[in-house]
């Protein structure tokens, strides 16, 4: 499943936020700097998934706030799509 993500490098707070279907918004504490705060965007969704961190790929985005990345499917995601 493809999904949107609004990134916000450099927070003080840690969160996954849902903000539309297939669309969240992701904050995370690392700089954007080398690729930082991209590997911690994939853990923080990997956890919010429940996969593991190897199966979630950034598709398009790598030097953006917005970001296309690929997840398995998996029971949470079930449940955003009503199923």
């Amino acid at each position: 499943m493809r999904i949107l993500i609004s990134a916000k490098p450099k927070s003080k707070q840690e969160y996954v936020k849902k903000v539309g279907e297939a669309s969240f918004k992701v904050a995370v504490k690392e700089v954007a700097e080398k690729g930082k705060a991209n590997q911690a965007i994939i853990k923080a969704l990997a956890e919010f998934f429940d996969v593991p961190i190897s199966s979630v790929i950034l598709v398009s985005g790598q030097a953006s706030r917005k970001k296309v990345f690929e997840v398995p499917d998996s029971g949470q995601i079930k449940l955003f799509s009503g199923k």
